[in-house]
């Protein structure tokens, strides 16, 4: 008799507080050097603390398998006509200087979705996604935006603006995370070209990749989106990351 899979359950963070100190039990897909984004490093830790009514989780037997968050923001206002070129670092700044003034947010937008390894291919991007899109809905706001990593991409000296269009048959993005947006109802909107920027001394890069960091120019980093630019004169290489901006119509 074959074995029937146990019933996922996924709600926000806010209705399971107990699983706060949770959202670290498995590691996430990013590359090391991903973890050395100083704005991430700030403010992603505060976000379950601050807004655990859009964040979200996903349990199995009690363990937990998938996470999510999202940051309210107010958008647009008079100095904030546009979405930002600064992707997601900007609106993690955006949505915690937002809080600090007391203003009253009207949209939100994703920040992550991790999937544990072992629960990969069973279509839980999805119904995170979901889930992340009712919660934002919930809070009264109309419209969730991503600012979406696509890591399907493999050649870092495509421009993102290329990698954008390039279409499966079916008309869906080729990018499997962007694929997810759209079936999910998202509109690709731009590209955010420097949505993270993560810069190091040449031993920390060393250390983060594995690779010698001795010639001044470009140097391509497995799983980097774009090559990341070294200057061995001034000891120090710079990645600036572009990401896609994703628009959910609620």
């Amino acid at each position: 008799m074959a074995q029937t899979e146990s019933p996922i359950v996924i709600t926000t963070l806010a209705e399971r507080p107990e699983y706060r100190e949770r959202m670290y039990e498995f590691a996430d897909a990013w590359p090391k050097f991903m973890h050395n984004d100083p704005i991430g490093n700030a403010f992603m830790g505060q976000v379950p603390i601050h807004f655990p009514d859009q964040c979200v989780v996903a349990t199995e037997n009690g363990e937990l398998v998938a996470h999510g968050r999202s940051i309210p923001f107010v958008f647009p206002d008079e100095n904030r006509t546009e979405l930002p070129s600064g992707g997601w670092d900007r609106v993690l700044h955006w949505g915690f200087y937002d809080l600090r003034a007391g203003r009253e947010p009207n949209v939100s937008s994703a920040l992550e979705i991790l999937i544990r390894p072992s629960h990969l291919g069973r279509g839980l991007s999805h119904q995170m996604l979901e889930a992340m899109r009712a919660a934002v809905k919930a809070k009264g706001h109309a419209t969730l935006y991503a600012p979406v990593r696509p890591n399907g991409k493999t050649d870092p000296h495509q421009p993102m603006t290329q990698y954008v269009e390039q279409l499966r048959p079916d008309g869906l993005p080729e990018d499997p995370w962007l694929r997810v947006h759209v079936k999910a109802g998202g509109k690709i909107v731009q590209v955010a070209p420097r949505s993270m920027v993560i810069a190091g001394s040449l031993a920390e890069w060393r250390d983060w990749t594995g690779l010698p960091f001795d010639t001044t120019g470009e140097v391509v980093v497995p799983k980097a989106l774009v090559p990341v630019h070294c200057d061995v004169t001034h000891d120090h290489a710079v990645y600036v990351e572009p990401n896609v901006w994703v628009r959910h119509d609620l």
